[in-house]
């Protein structure tokens, strides 16, 4: 380091922060001892000087090195106690990431050395490890992250415009049509032109992506041949994974963010802040344990053993405030400098722990709600943990989404012809509005999704009655066992076309169900060309063809299908409010926004609505009565789902110089719009009709 001078340096920004003249580093740390900086020569592979940060203000380590530049590979040694009974597992033999690291080089080996403990030892985590483990793990990287955002700017696609669309970034490019090679698997095609059409084509505003934060791939998947697909192992939360950059650079990144806005779709990320990939008591040292484990992780009264509300072996202590900062500042770093507009909180009811539990007003959602920048992203929480009292559907405040799992499980077993869910049925097609409708919340609070990255795709649920998941070589015991679905006859694929249509029938009518819900709805990427996984419900360890979207399948029926479905729901803002409806009547007109049917026309009374013998229900859906500016004109909506055989249904009187017309039926999805004479129609047997009040020409 002869042509670098060295200095003080501050305190703020924390990370390594490159500034045109030099690096300032800043590392938090409360129980260090001492914190050594390394660095390594352009490759990364030798480290060329190790210097001791003599400055510390509070908890925060820092110095500032001139005439270093972008590019500099380095990592932390910190000394400190090592007494897991207490809570301290310092080994300045391990090298560790950055946690503000912008970007990552070089793999992970899982060697032993990577061990802050003795593997084989009598005390197991209890022993002490000598060897450097510098050679087997990554190195932080300097970053600009400046970059030529031209003029780029948020789509901020209102709620009720949105359509979810999640998708994984290998999987999605993998096998994707008229793609470089450069692009298939990264950052680059997944914005790709031949994307982006496919997207725009079926009306996807908002793109979820599985974690891009950078990830390990746990031992165990490496050592049954697999690896970690899905992402939620997460070891750097401000750096975007290697793995999906062409050129090693985090520009890819916000080339990607820029051609998706330049195409009015937003991006959403799943962030996995409730666990590190550092696993637990007998996990690795790689970052946040060997910088200050007492202070990361929440612990076990002993000290020694790892609060796992997550079942991934550790819990981030989010209540502490350096923890809660990393965390904060993470999500402005990639709002501000990444430009995505929003995400998707894995296991979120750990962000909202506290001492006595789960509490909606908790630090971290007080801190996310006054935060001016991110209280105005699109926010939405899976809202469940593993720990005690976990489970919080419904419970989150504004401005956050939540994932329903109600839904999904609702829908399925309605479909599959699961008996007295009618009702179930009805709480869903409303938002679930006896769960959001509450504290202010909107009726686009819930995030309607029938399948996920978590569990069997929409064909396989249709396909196949049990999980298939011997592939993931766990003996078919992971993944969940209650599926509801439903083979419809053979386990599977089959050329039976009797089969194979009703298969196809039964996901238009789950489809259409969710795009005619009030809430937000959420496609997974593949379920628009019927993909299928073989049944597998868990493919986390699957980066292979069993996992990735198989293009070359296609069903383009159904993608027409879902294209038809996407418009309607754009059409008719009816089908997307933001206000709740409740039965009450308008005061444009004394009607009310909303009213249930039999087929016979009358109104179901209680004990119909949960008579297992009630299997088709009726809704004529008008504007909610609790919204401002709207006119007696505006659409009129009816709905007819029937899971009984072909029926008779009496329509609703239509308005003066008004008759219905049938927009969509299920069970004839090429058919165009067509206007009903008289007052009742025949709806085929286990289909969903749309009707539409229109002028009489």
């Amino acid at each position: 380091l002869r042509n670098h001078s060295m200095s003080a340096g501050r305190p703020s920004p924390i990370g390594a922060t490159f500034d045109g003249e030099g690096v300032n580093f800043a590392v938090f740390s409360e129980h260090a001892e001492q914190v050594e900086l390394c660095l390594f020569d352009p490759t990364g592979r030798h480290e060329i000087a190790r210097i001791q940060l003599l400055e510390r203000d509070g908890d925060i380590w820092h110095i500032y090195i001139a005439g270093l530049t972008q590019g500099a590979c380095y990592g932390y040694r910190v000394h400190g106690p090592y007494d897991p009974e207490n809570g301290h597992r310092f080994n300045p033999n391990k090298l560790l990431l950055d946690p503000y690291a912008k970007r990552l080089t070089g793999d992970l080996t899982w060697n032993n050395a990577i061990m802050g403990y003795t593997i084989g030892a009598k005390a197991a985590d209890l022993s002490f490890d000598p060897r450097d483990s510098a050679d087997y793990v990554p190195r932080s990287v300097v970053v600009d992250p400046s970059f030529q955002w031209g003029a780029d700017a948020p789509p901020e696609n209102s709620l009720s415009d949105t359509l979810i669309y999640e998708a994984h970034v290998k999987g999605m490019t993998a096998e994707f049509p008229g793609l470089l090679s450069g692009e298939r698997g990264k950052y680059l095609g997944m914005a790709s032109e031949p994307i982006l059409e496919h997207l725009n084509k079926i009306g996807v505003t908002t793109v979820q992506l599985m974690p891009v934060h950078a990830f390990l791939d746990d031992k165990f998947l490496i050592d049954a041949g697999l690896s970690n697909y899905w992402g939620y192992q997460s070891i750097g939360f401000f750096a975007p994974e290697p793995r999906y950059m062409d050129q090693a650079g985090i520009w890819e990144f916000q080339a990607m963010v820029r051609r998706f806005h330049a195409a009015g779709i937003e991006v959403i990320l799943d962030v996995v802040y409730n666990h590190s990939g550092e696993g637990n008591h007998l996990g690795p040292t790689l970052s946040f344990k060997g910088l200050d484990n007492l202070s990361y992780y929440r612990l076990l009264d002993d000290g020694r053993y790892y609060i796992n509300d997550t079942g991934t072996g550790n819990t981030l202590n989010v209540r502490h405030p350096m923890v809660l900062r990393m965390i904060m500042d993470s999500l402005r770093y990639w709002v501000e400098v990444m430009h995505v507009d929003g995400f998707r909180f894995d296991l979120a009811t750990v962000l909202g722990r506290e001492t006595e539990g789960f509490n909606r007003h908790g630090g971290f959602l007080d801190a996310i709600s006054q935060d001016p920048v991110l209280s105005q992203v699109k926010l939405i929480a899976e809202p469940w943990d593993l720990g005690p009292g976990g489970y919080q559907l419904g419970n989150w405040p504004h401005p956050f989404l939540e994932y329903n799992d109600k839904y999904r499980d609702g829908i399925r077993k309605f479909w599959r012809g699961d008996a007295g869910m009618t009702a179930q049925l009805g709480k869903r097609l409303l938002g679930s509005a006896n769960t959001y409708d509450h504290s202010g919340r909107a009726a686009t609070s819930s995030v309607n999704f029938v399948t996920c990255h978590d569990g069997m795709t929409l064909r396989d649920v249709v396909s196949y009655d049990h999980k298939h998941n011997m592939a993931n070589g766990e003996n078919n015991r992971d993944g969940k066992d209650d599926n509801y679905s439903s083979n419809m006859g053979v386990e599977g694929r089959t050329d039976d076309p009797e089969i194979n249509a009703a298969r196809a029938k039964r996901m238009r009518n789950i489809l259409t169900t969710a795009f005619l819900s009030q809430g937000t709805p959420m496609l997974l990427a593949g379920d628009e060309i019927g993909n299928t996984q073989g049944g597998n419900n868990n493919t986390f360890g699957q980066d292979n063809p069993l996992g990735w979207v198989n293009w070359d399948d296609a069903d383009e029926d159904m993608l027409a299908f879902v294209q038809r479905l996407a418009k309607l729901r754009r059409d008719h803002k009816v089908l997307r409010q933001n206000r709740f409806l409740h039965s009450r009547p308008r005061s444009a007109d004394g009607k009310p926004d909303l009213f249930w049917r039999l087929p016979n026309g009358k109104a179901p009374t209680r004990e119909e609505w949960e008579s297992e013998a009630t299997v088709s229900i009726c809704v004529e859906i008008r504007t909610s009565s609790t919204t401002p500016y709207y006119s007696a004109s505006d659409d009129v909506i009816f709905l007819v789902v029937n899971r009984d055989d072909q029926i008779t249904v009496e329509l609703p009187p239509s308005a003066e110089g008004q008759a219905w017309e049938l927009l969509l039926d299920t069970a004839t999805p090429k058919d165009g719009p067509q206007c009903i004479a008289g007052t009742s129609t025949t709806i085929s047997a286990s289909s969903v009709c749309v009707f539409v009040q229109v002028p009489v020409t």
